[in-house]
């Protein structure tokens, strides 16, 4: 300010120190463009017109000494002396487009300024957060890790055998890191728990260069989970020697689901497994199940040390492992008594104390009643078969005064969601009110999850997570919605969180999305959390990210409220470490019958996607249950918005039709449980045929000529030529088509023979009408190029063969 006489200061002191303020603005990332890697950060917050019309009439001259303090004097001298003498070019260069988010107009609106500096609550007291997508087109995404080695790089793992390197801006690697789809046993079946698993890269990557994998494989017809080691090519920084793969460890597999699959290194530099037990229902494997039998590998978690291999045993057991001197105890076990943890995670610890750092927290996927999260220790019994979450499951067991088990952490009942998926305690610098906040979610409901530990009493406080609607998440290149199957959660090396998602749950299926988690209310200031990526070599070339998803302006429907005091008494209490049996009662259940489906669920703050996930007839993709609720679950604790089988929102296309009631029938609602197909058939796929009655309908068109096989119509009690349940000519029948695998290519193909340009919308679930039961599924599994004449041409199941019901009739609106 030595610069300015006192009339100088009057006229320009407010708006420098304005300006120069706004680095520490609760919207200062927003402010100054910091939210995206692929472009410059601003030099200077982004101004409203008005208010940049105002300095410059005021102090115009004032910009290059603001410049200057930025430390860039050389590089802007030319810029400023053009631009200070031209408004517009002026205001051209400090205007933020965006009117409500540009300064002053951002601290002024009442709404978005409301409890600001803390996570935002709705109404219902549910944590209001952001996401931004970060990659797009993965084929059911389950895991996701970093290297630790300063490249800010990471590495996604589909369920199918590919791994993939992704850079710190963004951008993908198109080699794979490594490529294991010859060896692992899955199948494109939604729900198939078999596939890749999990990787897990050495702690000292940059040095010891070795990763090690999970995957599912089949040993002359026998099923196994094989964890093997693979080591880095020494010519390639970006891909692992496929021929140096050394199996570390094999364990047979009595059926086809809770298969585990969770590897992860601890603080000490051991490598722990995270094995299922064994599969079926109620693990009915000799007189106390595999989990408590300490002479099995299944139901258990392993800590092996894989240090100094190479010349000896593929691995050898910690020294101070619990059972290594009990008789018939295998040496490798850490702790036992699991059913089948489902993604798990180290805490970092505080970024300022270190409190909490190396707890090991996992997801366990319940039974039939109850999901629970778990802070594992060495020795620990965590109770199963004896017990789910908190409750007895086999009472004769549960009632063993030797259990001494270990309670879970927090355990909520099937009315929230039917298959955990574990999180991670948030510990990165972005967003520093989230800091010790358990971040997890539910695979079948879509719920999004947080608890947060109460230090003096030692219990975790439940509070659920919805997307911000209204102004809350209109950022730059931030969204309010997500596919609803959350497959895993990661961090990246910064210690920023994320979660994988599908709207497929199918290990073929592009569906699968990587988003971040963002807390809009508060930011760290501009600079405080940036990295400079350490340099990668690229061989191959890279493919650029562009996202996909936009925000939703969605209108919500009410839906009933739980009864009073259900989210603080009985979410904060009943399922703490104190409680000792159920609390939420549980409607009847049956052990058997035809795997149902689950409809997609939505909350006020959209808790999913409002576009259409190309959903399947989806079975859980992981960790089902074998038995299921008896009725539809109780009303959840937020708002149900409108169906989300629009078009997706890259188009502005919204058909004008009636609302569509959703409401899950008991058949759709358990359709996800591939557990139930799996147990009840001892682990064999099985498909569900539909009656062979021959249709009504004529098997001639238009003018009486005969019909061709792959003539297709659409069926629409509106009595519209271009829109419907679509109907298929085969055989001397007409048939429908199940929406497994079915995308906007093979709607323009539909499309495309009645007439019409192109495919508006592909409409899943039978959203436009389900067809009679004498009318018989056809085609499944149909994926098309675009460019094919029929249907029949597609890639596609065997004519009749199919695993879905009516309740998938695809529907195809043309223009």
């Amino acid at each position: 300010m030595e610069h300015f006489d006192h009339s100088g200061y009057e006229a320009c002191g407010r708006y420098i120190r304005s300006i120069l303020c706004q680095e520490c603005s609760p919207y200062s990332a927003h402010l100054f463009d910091a939210e995206d890697a692929n472009t410059p950060m601003r030099m200077l917050p982004g101004l409203c017109r008005d208010y940049c019309s105002s300095y410059w009439l005021q102090c115009r001259y004032t910009l290059s000494l603001l410049l200057e303090d930025s430390g860039n004097p050389q590089q802007f001298a030319n810029l400023t002396a053009t631009i200070e003498e031209d408004r517009k070019m002026f205001c051209d260069y400090l205007e933020l487009k965006d009117k409500q988010y540009c300064y002053p107009n951002v601290l002024t609106n009442t709404e978005l300024n409301a409890n600001l500096g803390l996570v935002r609550e709705d109404p219902t007291g549910c944590l209001e957060l952001c996401l931004q997508e970060v990659a797009n087109g993965l084929r059911n995404p389950v895991a996701m890790i970093h290297a630790e080695d300063g490249t800010h790089r990471f590495f996604v793992a589909e369920q199918l055998g590919y791994v993939w390197v992704y850079l710190a801006n963004g951008s993908r690697i198109d080699r794979p890191f490594l490529n294991l789809t010859h060896a692992v046993l899955t199948s494109p079946w939604a729900g198939d728990e078999r596939g890749f698993l999990c990787i897990a890269l050495h702690p000292r990557f940059d040095e010891v260069k070795k990763a090690y994998v999970y995957y599912s494989v089949s040993i002359k017809k026998e099923e196994r989970i094989r964890v093997s080691e693979f080591t880095l090519l020494t010519t390639d920084d970006n891909q692992l020697d496929h021929s140096s793969e050394r199996t570390i460890l094999e364990v047979v597999e009595p059926a086809s689901n809770h298969n585990g699959g969770q590897l992860l290194f601890g603080r000490d530099g051991y490598l722990y497994i995270f094995i299922g037990d064994g599969g079926r229902a109620g693990d009915p494997f000799g007189k106390f199940g595999n989990s408590q039998n300490k002479s099995t590998l299944l139901g258990k978690v392993l800590r092996l040390d894989v240090d100094n291999n190479d010349d000896a045993t593929p691995y050898s057991i910690p020294s101070d492992n619990p059972f290594l001197h009990e008789k018939e105890a295998r040496p490798e076990i850490y702790a036992y008594g699991v059913r089948n943890m489902w993604r798990c995670s180290i805490d970092r610890g505080d970024p300022t104390t270190g409190r909490g750092g190396g707890r090991l927290f996992c997801g366990d996927v319940g039974q039939n009643k109850f999901e629970e999260v778990d802070l594992i220790v060495k020795g620990g019994n965590y109770g199963w078969r004896a017990k789910e979450g908190f409750s007895c499951y086999d009472r004769k067991l549960c009632l063993n005064s030797s259990l001494d088990d270990i309670l879970p952490i927090f355990a909520y009942p099937h009315k929230l969601g039917k298959s955990v998926t574990g999180g991670y305690i948030y510990r990165g610098c972005q967003m520093p009110n989230l800091n010790g906040l358990y971040i997890f979610g539910d695979f079948m409901s879509g719920r999004l999850m947080s608890l947060k530990e109460n230090v003096a009493s030692g219990e975790w406080q439940y509070r659920e997570i919805c997307m911000g609607g209204d102004q809350t998440c209109r950022f730059p290149k931030l969204i309010n919605s997500y596919y609803k199957y959350i497959i895993s959660f990661a961090e990246d090396e910064a210690g920023e969180l994320y979660f994988l998602a599908t709207g497929v749950a199918s290990a073929k299926a592009r569906a699968g999305v990587v988003y971040k988690i963002v807390d809009p209310s508060r930011r760290a200031a501009p600079g405080k959390c940036s990295f400079k990526p350490a340099p990668v070599k690229i061989k191959g070339k890279l493919v650029h990210f562009y996202p996909k998803e936009e925000f939703k302006a969605m209108e919500t429907t009410p839906a009933p409220t739980t009864p009073t005091g259900y989210r603080t008494t009985i979410m904060t209490a009943a399922f703490t470490r104190s409680a000792q049996t159920s609390i939420i009662p549980t409607s009847p259940t049956r052990k058997h019958g035809r795997p149902l489906q689950y409809a997609p669920i939505t909350t006020s703050k959209p808790l999913t996607s409002a576009q259409p996930p190309p959903s399947p007839s989806t079975t859980s993709m992981k960790r089902p249950k074998v038995a299921l609720t008896s009725e539809r679950p109780a009303a959840l604790t937020t708002p149900r918005p409108q169906y989300w089988s629009l078009k997706p929102t890259t188009s502005g296309y919204k058909p004008q039709r009636p609302p569509i009631n959703t409401t899950p029938t008991k058949t759709q609602e358990e359709g996800l449980r591939l557990g139930e197909k799996l147990e009840n058939t001892g682990g064999a796929n099985q498909v569900y045929k539909r009656p062979r009655g021959r249709s009504r309908d004529s098997k001639r068109g238009r003018g009486g000529r005969k019909l061709r096989a792959g003539s297709v119509r659409l069926v629409t009690t509106d009595g519209l030529s271009d829109r419907g349940r679509l109907e298929i000519f085969i055989r001397g029948e007409w048939g429908t088509v199940c929406d497994d695998l079915f995308t906007s290519k093979a709607g323009s193909v539909v499309c495309r023979q009645l007439g019409f340009t192109t495919a508006l919308a592909v409409m899943k679930r039978a959203a436009l009408g389900e067809a009679d039961r004498n009318v018989r599924i056809l085609l499944d599994d149909v994926e098309c190029e675009g460019g094919e004449r029929s249907l029949l041409e597609c890639k596609r199941s065997r004519v009749g063969k199919h695993n879905c019901s009516h309740g998938e009739d695809v529907g195809v609106i043309c223009g």
